[in-house]
């Protein structure tokens, strides 16, 4: 197995590891994902079905409205949060929904994780130092 590391700029501080949930299309909240199972329920987008809840969420922006602190954190006080999140371009919602979450989460990367990462890779997140350690699945 190969290891690949990546450095960013914390959003939200700790630590975590665990299986990548990988999406190349901005994420919505309130209504894009159910918060009660943690299951993606916006149709026609690439994770559509998938359940965040113990992944490593990476996504390149948020989108969708100021609903993601409400929705982060519904979907914090319902155990399906991320582990971890690696966020592309971060703004305003997607920090809010980090910090309301307490999920550790990293942006502004030396390596654009989207070109590196797949779903079902294993990622190890310390947001505190703002390092990314991935080992690719085979």
């Amino acid at each position: 197995m190969s290891q690949i590391i990546i450095h960013g700029r914390k959003v939200y501080r700790g630590k975590a590891k665990g299986q990548a949930l990988v999406t190349h299309e901005g994420l919505g909240t309130f209504g894009s994902i159910n918060e009660a199972t943690g299951v993606v329920t916006e149709r026609g987008h690439d994770i559509f079905g998938e359940c965040i809840a113990d992944k490593v969420l990476v996504f390149p922006f948020g989108k969708g409205s100021s609903a993601w602190g409400r929705s982060f954190q519904m979907i914090a006080y319902n155990g399906v949060a991320p582990k971890a999140m690696l966020i592309g371009e971060v703004d305003s919602r997607t920090a809010l929904g980090a910090v309301v979450a307490r999920v550790p989460s990293v942006t502004d990367f030396d390596i654009d994780p989207l070109t590196i990462i797949q779903t079902g890779d294993e990622v190890e997140v310390n947001a505190d130092e703002g390092l990314i350690i991935i080992t690719k699945k085979d």
